[in-house]
Order: structure tokens, then sequence, then C-alpha cells
């Protein structure tokens, strides 16, 4: 009788063995490609930590032998973008005062015609979203010339504003996509009700469906600010001097060093363009994956 429990038992002890063995090896997978996938971030933040001569004689991966934030300071207000020297910080807060309005107005034009696409139907609706839709996968390239002509007739050309409003217009086509496949979700009898019930389009709007939205605004906002803060094409080639975002003095600081290179300004100037878009990551990530599976019920 031992021997038969004991024969019973062995097959679930190796096969006990053998998920934890797939476990860890599975863990050290994913550990060595985080590794790889966070080795440029680190020597990125190592370097921006050096002084110029450590990089010179030091190891790339090397933590620095004295920390030294001379180089974030001099990334901030005082690496020269050609002939002006004030660094990133102007062209961060004008990345700011673009991506804020942009987003806030973005989605709330893709709420809404998100709204009227899923649950107020009407002939031709499908066609105006499959339109919708078709912009999303025109290249930026394509509508560099017919913007530039539209930004010079509205008088906006070169300006704050009218990088605000490229970047609604080119979006407009995802957030109402993404609006519109979460209210397609919402039965159309709360719809129903709440018209019997004397409320209008806008009522219903504000009252009921945008109060339900909270997981997808959290997804529209977190890829419209992404899109719009590391844009280049658009910023470079609607913006002058005085209204350039901060990717472009990035580009511009990277490439109008004059004399010794100073990369670990370089690696200062870089981290501080990406530190907004790392922190809503950081903070709202896990409601960016909830807010894309909550509307993907129905299509």
């Amino acid at each position: 009788m031992a021997d038969l429990s004991v024969s019973a038992a062995s097959p679930t002890g190796q096969s006990q063995t053998g998920k934890i063995a797939l476990r860890w090896s599975l863990y050290t997978l994913l550990c060595l490609f985080a590794l790889f996938y966070l080795l440029p971030l680190f020597v990125m933040i190592t370097t921006s930590l050096k002084s110029l001569d450590e990089i010179r004689t030091g190891d790339l991966i090397s933590l620095p032998r004295e920390v030294t934030f001379d180089a974030w300071r001099t990334a901030w207000s005082g690496a020269c973008t050609g002939i002006q020297c004030e660094g990133v910080r102007p062209y961060f807060w004008n990345s700011v005062l673009i991506a804020i309005p942009g987003v806030a107005i973005s989605t709330l034009l893709g709420a809404m015609n998100g709204y009227v696409v899923a649950q107020w139907r009407f002939r031709g609706a499908n066609i105006i979203f499959s339109l919708m839709l078709f912009g999303c996968f025109i290249p930026f390239q394509v509508v560099l010339l017919p913007m530039a002509r539209v930004l010079g007739m509205m008088g906006i050309a070169g300006t704050i504003p009218g990088l605000i409003f490229v970047h609604v217009i080119y979006g407009l086509g995802f957030t109402t996509l993404f609006f519109r496949n979460y209210y397609v979700s919402i039965p159309a009898d709360l719809t129903k009700a709440a018209k019997v019930d004397g409320a209008g389009f806008f009522r219903i709007f504000w009252s009921i469906f945008l109060p339900l939205s909270l997981p997808i605004i959290v997804v529209t906002v977190i890829w419209q600010f992404t899109q719009i803060w590391n844009d280049f094409l658009f910023g470079v080639s609607f913006s002058q001097a005085g209204t350039q975002p901060v990717t472009v003095a990035l580009n511009n600081i990277v490439n109008s060093t004059t004399g010794v290179k100073e990369y670990n300004v370089d690696m200062a100037a870089a981290i501080i363009a990406a530190l907004p878009t790392l922190l809503v990551y950081v903070v709202a990530g896990k409601y960016f994956v909830r807010g894309l599976t909550a509307g993907s019920v129905k299509g």
C-alpha cells in the first residue's frame, strides 16, 4: 500500500515541480526582456548625471563616480537651440500650451461624434464614420500642404492656436473611433427611456453618457496627449520662432552643437522632453488597458 501511495503521489510532485520551473523560466525571460528594453533609459540617465570628463574616460554603462546635475540645468535653461541659448524651458511650456487644449477639445468633440454615430442613428451615419476612420490612416506628409494653405487662409499659421487646430483635426478620427466603439456597448434602451422622460440631445449626453465614459476618456487623453506631445513633423512644419514645441527644440539642441559635443546635456534634454508622457503612463497606464477592453464587446 505504501508503494502504491508513493507511486500515485510522484506524478503530482513532478507536475508541480515542472510548473514551478516553467514559471521561473518565464519570469527570467521577462526580466531579461525588461532589462534589454530599459538599458537605453539607464544609459541616458547615467550619462546625464556625469561630467564630460567622466563620459570621455569612463564606460558607457557604468554608474557616475560623482553625480552632478549641471547638465540638467544647462538643458533646461542654457542649452543652445540655434542662435538662442535658453534651453528647452520656453519650448516645454509651448508644448504644454499646445497639448492641454488640443487634448481637451479633441476628446470632447470625439465624445460627441461617437455619441451621435453610436446612439442617434441617421441616414449616412456609417458612411460618415467610415470617412472619419479613413482619415485616421492618412499619412502626416499628405496633409502638410493642404493644412498649410488652410492655416494661412485662417490667419493662424505659425501660431500656437494653429498647432492646436492641426492636432485637433488630425486626432478627431481616433477620438471618434474610441468613443463610438465604447458607446455602442451601451444599451439603446437607455437613450429611448431618457427621450420618453423628455431629455434632449445634450441633456442625455451630459447627464448619462459622459458620466459613464471615464474609462474611454482616460484612453483618449493618454492617446492624444502622447501623440501631440511627441509630434515633431507638425511642430517643425507649422511653427516659427517662439511657438516651436519641445520636440523641435530637442532636435535643434542635438544638431546645433558648436565646439565640444555635450552628450550629458543632450541626454538630460531628451529625458526632460519625455518626462510628461512617462508620468502620464505611470499614473494612468493601467486604466488605459481597462478602457481599451471596455468597448471591445461590440464593434
